[in-house]
């Protein structure tokens, strides 16, 4: 059966590549550090931004409170000058009063929130720099370790070909299935039978699968794990 002879072609590169990409991300000491500072330096980086964003947007409301805030005390003063009566000047002066703070009490946070989004800016200056720097040195030193498992780095890209040609012979719905099961179950999505059990999750199938199995006329899947069968 094709399908099923592609699929086990296609299970078995991929768990060529699985070995030969453990053994690249196997990285020595020094390219480990690296490896760990730049990782470490991109997720502060994403935490900045996301809370320069923040701040950013917070400014924008903030900055309109404001405009809204010096427009009613604009008001207020024409108010106040306009007033010739004492009680309704006396009224008049309180509303300025009363708007001026409301100015204020809006000021005070957007001035706040102005030194902390020049800040983030300032770390996500410096904590770019650093990324940069130990980006290159990662990527100096990795380039020497590749050089150093040409064989494994060869044997990559030939089994990406291979796999790329397999799933070529397959529909696309096969092929998001495969990679579908194979992310959910550790790696493998094609099993063989072993003693009338599913050897991906060991529970026993029943006679008229089997059967099915045998007569190889169809593609047969584990119904506990959803794995695709075969027999050895």
């Amino acid at each position: 059966m094709e399908p099923l002879t592609t699929l086990r072609d296609l299970q078995a590169t991929l768990d060529y590549l699985a070995t030969i990409q453990r053994e690249l991300s196997n990285l020595p000491p020094d390219l480990a550090i690296l490896d760990s500072r730049v990782k470490s330096t991109e997720k502060q980086i994403a935490e900045k931004t996301k809370a320069l964003e923040t701040a950013k947007a917070q400014i924008q409301v903030k900055a309109k409170e404001l405009i809204q805030a010096q427009k009613d005390e604009d008001r207020a003063r024409a108010a106040v000058k306009s007033t010739s009566q004492k009680v309704q000047y006396t009224a008049a002066i309180r509303e300025l009063d009363e708007k001026e703070r409301l100015k204020a009490a809006v000021s005070k946070p957007l001035k706040t929130l102005e030194t902390t989004i020049q800040t983030l800016e300032s770390t996500l200056s410096a904590l770019e720099a650093q990324r940069i720097a130990a980006q290159a040195q990662f990527d100096e030193l990795h380039s020497v370790f590749l050089d150093e498992h040409a064989n494994q780095v060869e044997g990559r890209k030939q089994l990406l070909a291979k796999q790329a040609t397999l799933e070529a012979k397959l529909t696309p719905a096969e092929v998001a299935r495969f990679h579908r099961l194979a992310n959910a179950r550790q790696g493998k999505a094609v099993v063989v039978v072993e003693n009338g059990a599913c050897s991906g999750c060991n529970v026993k199938l029943r006679g008229p699968i089997f059967f099915q199995l045998k007569e190889g006329k169809t593609l047969i899947t584990c119904e506990s794990c959803g794995r695709t069968l075969f027999l050895p």
